[in-house]
């Protein structure tokens, strides 16, 4: 027994040391040093790589006191808001006041693993530079690949530039970041500044910009609409492109009882709901102010500056608290009556012309948007003429819907130059129309403007003030410009 004891520490002896015989002879191999040397290069350069990328970076410490841009509010006398100043919509909570099936449709649509990850998602992240190397010269947009912690990074620190270097920065930033703030503290970052469209910026403004509700109101069906925004919050968003959200906002649903957040049930019925997106209107007030609150913003920004670098209280980031004296009573009815008489006085002369023409070679819903015109009077509308044909006239409107101009709907005479007004209509005018039986009716913007103001005799406050017939369609005040 022994002996053989002896004989099996002999065999490991001799196959240890034949172990280190072959080796040796490996390292003698041309090819291994060959791979040797380049595996050592790699660590350097990837050490260099590291170095030179976390070079003039920005310091995760901003993000502990980071504080958003603030828009500036305009109150009328009473204190009711009637108007915001801000390039960007902004609606700030805390973590704890986000319904947690909200954080994970958003954790479904774009980080599975955020709770579980340092900041990079080291598999996603290769897929990403396969995805990327694969589409070089072809001119398409690679996938992203980022996690949550990443793009926080993106928005608040480093810009959205669209580069691999960019890429390799955002790794390192979401790797300090995590080391700096907890989890909930990153979320709470992410959910208040991540762009969504319409200009609104974090989720409880795009809960109120596309259903005009509060995040603790949202049905399922809307969380995961609004967990689609992030990846294209243009395109989502529109509803010339339904179809394509409501896709994207199924396979959100999908992700959620794929991972255990909602169970078939609940997956069922918020699937068979629409979109039911709101419309993107002017709140009333607002456009019968119009004139009064840029006179406000005017004086504003001639005491307070305009951007953040004029100053701490500058107008479109300041976070401004403006109460003023307009009665808003007082202010509807100045404008109602300042509009009716221009009417009646601009009544029968024909069509003034369309309000502005676009150029829709490329559709109408974009640039009918940027054109940034409404009309709060009565049941108008401003559209843009889409197409006519010999009978009717198709018309688009802000929210992506269409509606039908008879030929019988724009009979009034152009004026100054005779004809119809149906005849003279030409794809991308925009117009001014009423509804009536079911169908469009032309409206003629009045040439004849007018201006009025309304004080208080004895203290000599401003109660009302209107330069124009719409303030969204004319911006020259008439009464303090003329």
């Amino acid at each position: 027994m022994a002996e053989a004891d002896a004989n099996s520490v002999n065999f490991r002896l001799q196959r240890g040391e034949g172990a280190s015989g072959w080796f040796t002879r490996l390292r003698r191999r041309w090819w291994f040093r060959l791979l040797a040397v380049l595996a050592l290069l790699a660590g350097i350069g990837m050490v260099a790589g590291w170095a030179l990328f976390a070079r003039d970076l920005p310091s995760v410490d901003a993000l502990k006191a980071y504080e958003p841009p603030l828009p500036t509010t305009i109150r009328s006398a009473d204190g009711t808001p009637i108007h915001t100043y801000a390039r960007e919509r902004r609606v700030e909570l805390d973590y704890a006041e986000f319904p947690p099936l909200l954080v994970r449709a958003f954790l479904a649509a774009e980080d599975k693993t955020f709770f579980e990850h340092h900041g990079v998602d080291f598999p996603g992240f290769a897929g990403a530079v396969v995805d990327y190397v694969s589409k070089m010269g072809t001119g398409a947009r690679a996938r992203g690949g980022s996690t949550i912690t990443q793009q926080v990074a993106k928005n608040l620190l480093i810009g959205n530039e669209y580069s691999p270097s960019r890429k390799v920065r955002e790794m390192i930033l979401a790797w300090r970041i995590e080391d700096a703030l907890e989890k909930p503290q990153i979320l709470e970052l992410y959910l208040n500044g991540i762009p969504m469209g319409r200009r609104a910026f974090g989720v409880q403004a795009a809960a109120r910009a596309y259903f005009n509700k509060d995040v603790d109101q949202l049905a399922l069906q809307e969380m995961a609409f609004l967990a689609t925004l992030p990846k294209a919050p243009e395109s989502y968003g529109r509803a010339a492109n339904a179809d394509r959200a409501l896709e994207r906002r199924n396979w959100v649903l999908s992700e959620m009882l794929r991972n255990g957040f909602i169970n078939n049930a609940q997956y069922q019925t918020a699937r068979a709901q629409p979109l039911g997106l709101s419309d993107r209107q002017l709140p009333t007030l607002q456009s019968n102010a119009g004139y009064y609150v840029e006179e406000v913003r005017r004086q504003l920004i001639d005491r307070f500056g305009e951007k953040a670098a004029e100053g701490p209280y500058s107008v479109y980031d300041g976070g401004l608290w403006v109460r003023t004296s307009l009665d808003p009573k007082i202010q509807a009815d100045a404008t109602d009556a300042l509009r009716r008489g221009l009417l009646r006085f601009d009544s029968g002369r024909g069509w003034s012309g369309p309000i502005k023409m676009l150029d829709i070679a490329d559709g109408w819903q974009g640039p009918l948007l940027a054109s940034n015109m409404a009309i709060d009077f009565d049941n108008w509308r401003v559209g843009v003429v889409v197409s006519r044909g010999s009978d009717s006239a198709e018309i688009g409107f802000t929210d992506g819907t269409t509606g039908t101009m008879p030929r019988w709907g724009a009979q009034m005479p152009v004026r100054g130059k005779g004809g119809t007004a149906f005849a003279a209509l030409k794809a991308g005018d925009v117009i001014a129309v009423a509804p009536e039986g079911g169908q469009w009716v032309l409206r003629s913007i009045p040439r004849i403007s007018g201006g009025m103001v309304v004080e208080d005799p004895r203290t000599g406050r401003l109660l009302a003030l209107q330069g124009g017939f719409d303030a969204s369609l004319d911006s020259f005040n008439r009464a303090t410009q003329a």
